[in-house]
């Protein structure tokens, strides 16, 4: 067997032009950057296979960025099999958008109203440049790919908690409670929930405290560097107008404090369902970090949220310690490379008749809330691009169901084997019981699940629940914000475990 070859690449993909974010029901309009956004390039050869992984520091993927990363590195290096080219997201909710245009991801296509006062960049410009440094990255670290090796483990680090919060009573039959497109789906179950309420029952799911890593080396046995595969969506700056990379930027520093610049690779492991915020003991946790941290100086307005940010890193940095204090004593330069995409078609969620009804009536009464221009433009801007999405949501499930599409869902599934460890993606925010169901089966040592898989030709995203997530309702959980039913999900399970097993023979 020959030597393994390894490249990598990393592109800084910040900017501080007025483009809006992604990952609100509300426009944030870009206002500066709290740290950087990045895309990071790994490719792995050996036995005449090759794995060509790029995870950036974005919401998802979207826009075709896929389709033309694809062509365009083929284009410089046809050797390069397409679709042996994934992309995955850290699920940041501080990147500019770059699915074009000036709207939130939440309008209907087109759709745009008055935001004087307000500069808004198209988004269009930062997707050229998004799409620019990704393909430099990809072909920059296949350039450089040199003989190596690899060493991996798992470590813990709670990183996650659930968040969707389940209820003895059903919250949609309580007085006053809330019926909208966003957040006003709720049954028994409400993602970030009050659990101080006396009907407070249990959260939906456990934590998952594990931490998959991979580590690369040069031919001399210095480390070069790592993928991080945790399973919570970086997600603690949501609420910033600064363009942030969340808690990855903490990771990466605290782990190049003491190994050098390294080049870290983040995966987002299935996590739809989880979130890096407990929802109880938060006045302990305020006692904690007064004693801890004290004053911390930072401009980002939630002062909380960089302390869970600083958290997170410290945890993830003792586990990367601990396991590469062990892990890098055995390191292999000739491990198998195999990698299989598929394309697994999915039964899609569609649209009831009584789904339908109650968003023709909450789109009507949408369509009488008033736009506002009596505060700030800033104020009137948030106000009012959340009645755009609402209407927005409604829009697209009447649209569901008057054209109701019962062609299955395509997902290109990736199942990647380097030598006792293997990665499978999926195209949607996975609740994680899908993930355990595939790892317990799985004949590999490790197995690294990647969510938000970008897809070619489609979107991905959306959340993806478990039947009991369903019979909850919920943020999550709603018709608003799934695309195929848990079916679906059981299904990615059966066919990434067969994927596994095949890439054993």
């Amino acid at each position: 067997m020959s030597r393994m070859k390894i490249g990598w690449a990393s592109r800084d993909v910040s900017t501080q032009k007025s483009v809006n974010m992604s990952g609100q029901f509300h426009m944030r309009i870009i206002r500066g950057i709290l740290d950087p956004i990045t895309v990071t390039a790994l490719v792995v050869e050996n036995s005449g296979d090759i794995a060509v992984l790029l995870s950036g520091d974005m919401i998802d993927c979207r826009a075709h960025i896929l389709d033309e990363l694809r062509t365009r590195v083929h284009q410089v290096y046809p050797q390069i099999p397409p679709e042996k080219i994934l992309i995955n997201a850290t699920h940041t909710h501080t990147a500019a958008t770059h699915v074009g245009g000036v709207g939130s991801i939440s309008f209907t296509k087109g759709e745009s109203f008055n935001h004087d006062g307000v500069e808004i960049a198209s988004s269009d410009e930062y997707r050229n440049f998004l799409v620019d440094q990704m393909v430099d990255a990809v072909c920059e670290a296949y350039e450089s790919r040199a003989e190596g090796g690899i060493s991996y483990g798992y470590g813990f680090a709670v990183v996650a908690f659930s968040r969707r919060v389940v209820y003895f009573d059903d919250l949609s039959q309580r007085p006053g409670a809330a019926r909208d497109s966003t957040h006003g789906v709720d049954g028994h179950v409400r993602m970030y929930g009050d659990t101080s309420d006396p009907m407070f029952s249990h959260y939906e799911a456990g934590a998952d405290p594990f931490v998959n890593l991979l580590f690369t080396f040069d031919r001399d046995n210095q480390l070069t560097g790592a993928v991080i595969n945790i399973p919570c969506p970086s997600q603690n700056s949501e609420d910033e107008y600064l363009v942030s990379a969340d808690y990855w930027h903490d990771i990466r520093t605290a782990i190049r404090e003491k190994y050098g610049n390294i080049f870290i690779l983040p995966q987002c492991a299935a996590a739809g369902d989880l979130s890096p915020r407990q929802l109880h003991y938060k006045d302990a946790q305020a006692r904690r970090y007064r004693l801890k941290y004290g004053d911390i100086e930072t401009q980002a307005d939630n002062k909380t949220e960089i302390m869970n940010r600083m958290e997170i890193a410290q945890r993830v940095a003792a586990c990367f310690d601990d396991v590469y204090s062990w892990a890098s004593k055995e390191i292999v330069t000739d491990p198998v490379v195999a990698h299989t995409v598929q394309t697994v078609e999915l039964p899609r969620r569609l649209v009831t008749e009584e789904e339908y009804a109650d968003a023709l009536q909450g789109l009507e009464q949408e369509q009488d809330a008033a736009f506002t221009y009596d505060g700030t433009p800033l104020e009137n801007l948030h106000h009012n691009s959340i009645i755009m999405s609402k209407r927005g949501r409604y829009r697209r499930i009447i649209a569901r169901y008057e054209n109701q599409d019962v062609s299955p869902l395509p997902m290109e599934l990736h199942v990647i084997r380097i030598g006792d460890i293997a990665f499978a993606t999926n195209r949607f925010e996975l609740f994680m019981d899908y993930q355990h169901r595939i790892q317990a089966r799985s004949p590999f040592l490790q197995t690294f699940i990647v969510q938000l898989a970008a897809q070619p030709e489609l979107d991905n995203g959306s959340y993806l629940p478990t039947e009991r997530g369903l019979w909850g309702k919920g943020f999550g959980a709603s018709v608003y914000d799934n695309q195929v039913t848990p079916e679906a999900g059981q299904i990615i399970v059966e066919e990434t475990v067969k994927s596994l097993y095949n890439l054993c023979k």
